[in-house]
């Protein structure tokens, strides 16, 4: 979660915090996303939402000046240290919640329109979950689904990457869980608010067969919630579809949301 520096001062000062020490690099951070080759704005905020990204580091001319497109500037971040690098898979993630912080305040700082838009239907869909409203999830849910992912979903996982697209503005509020062990299963994606936060629990449910009402069922029959319950929020209960066997044109997300009952 914390680099070694935060958790030796942690110790140190009996306070469990971030203690990102900024750097030269760290303030540059902000122009290398702004250079935005090939999308790479939108990779950003897949990686604050916790999806890992393909990188070709080959490419690379090992200095801090010469850009030639996307792959360019994430191997350069990993080099730094802002990114992780799989070597199996040959791809990157953000490796701590520290840095994931310091990506998203150097996101909002970008001055471009799509980035601006991102950021701000990202926090809407978080307000909209914690409402209730469901048609809007579903729509903003369809609406990352259609211009940032494949067209077609091949498992449970995939759904989940655009979850977690969708919310990637979730670190102002919340952290992330993803399989927590809970009751008798494993809740697919688990929002815990921050310390003090007055915000609720929000256990997610994915289905790409199946209802969303049989999604909620689930939740309830496994008793997610159990792993939870104690965390001192009130827990709302989410559950998205996506019906790929419905006829073209009918393959629509689908969301239910209701509070459970401790």
């Amino acid at each position: 979660m914390y680099n070694p520096n935060s958790v030796m001062k942690a110790i140190i000062n009996d306070d469990f915090d971030s203690y990102w020490t900024q750097t030269s690099a760290a303030e540059s951070l902000m122009g290398y996303i702004s250079l935005d080759f090939d999308g790479l704005g939108r990779t950003v905020t897949e990686l604050i939402g916790g999806v890992e990204t393909e990188v070709d580091t080959k490419g690379f001319a090992n200095d801090l000046t010469t850009f030639r497109d996307r792959d360019n500037v994430l191997t350069l971040l990993i080099h730094l240290g802002y990114l992780t690098y799989k070597e199996e898979t040959r791809s990157a993630h953000i490796p701590n919640q520290e840095i994931r912080e310091e990506f998203a305040r150097a996101i909002r700082q970008v001055k471009r329109d799509d980035t601006i838009r991102r950021v701000r239907e990202s926090e809407q869909l978080i307000a909209d979950t914690v409402q209730g409203n469901e048609e809007a999830v579903a729509r903003q849910i369809e609406k990352i689904h259609e211009e940032e992912s494949p067209l077609y979903y091949n498992n449970e996982q995939a759904l989940r990457n655009v979850i977690k697209r969708a919310y990637f503005s979730y670190g102002d509020e919340y952290v992330m869980l993803e399989e927590l062990p809970a009751g008798s299963g494993y809740a697919d994606v688990v929002y815990l608010p921050k310390k003090n936060s007055p915000l609720p629990v929000l256990v997610i449910e994915l289905k790409w067969k199946k209802s969303a009402d049989s999604a909620l069922d689930q939740i309830r029959d496994r008793r997610y919630p159990e792993a939870v319950k104690d965390y001192g929020s009130d827990i709302l209960l989410v559950g998205i579809s996506y019906d790929r066997d419905a006829p073209a044109g009918e393959r629509k997300h689908r969301c239910r949301i209701e509070k459970y009952d401790m």
